[in-house]
């Protein structure tokens, strides 16, 4: 996206998040630093775990950015605390269990499993700057290299 950012509505920075490791925070918690906010469909599956990874592998460079990454699923803490311990995630997961943060994003989606139609989330993933406004985003995501794509976005977003 250029030009033109689309604002985060209040309502949406001010959803309480329930975060890995039983902290609770808001999107309105990141404000003045960049946040990648990428959602997945669920903890402990191949690609899901290639992206956290990948995302966990860049974090210093996505931090020395000013920049925080969080990954967003409707799992419980519990299963986000297993599932960081497990692969060493250096950054938080939210609990999105009630999907308020999922459709604030539009990214619930009808997918078809196994013969029969379901929601779910579709991977995404939001650049927000520090201002609160989204400045890139990514839907169906192919997960090899995007980690990576979104540390250029950051970097390109910067450098305007």
């Amino acid at each position: 996206m250029s030009g033109t950012r689309k604002k985060l509505a209040k309502a949406t920075l001010q959803l309480p998040l329930a975060l890995s490791g039983g902290a609770k925070a808001t999107l309105a918690d990141h404000a003045g630093r960049w946040l990648a906010l990428y959602f997945y469909p669920k903890d402990s599956t191949p690609g899901c775990t290639t992206e956290g990874l990948d995302f966990s592998a860049l974090l210093p460079q996505f931090q020395a950015l000013d920049a925080d990454v969080l990954g967003v699923s409707r799992d419980s803490v519990k299963s986000h605390d297993n599932f960081c311990a497990k692969q060493g995630f250096a950054f938080p997961l939210v609990s999105d269990a009630d999907e308020a943060l999922c459709r604030a994003f539009d990214v619930i989606r009808e997918k078809n499993m196994y013969g029969r139609t379901v929601l779910g989330i579709e991977r995404s993933t939001f650049l927000i700057d520090p201002d609160g406004r989204i400045a890139s985003e990514w839907r169906k995501v192919r997960v090899p290299g995007h980690a990576q794509a979104v540390l250029d976005a950051l970097q390109a977003a910067q450098s305007q």
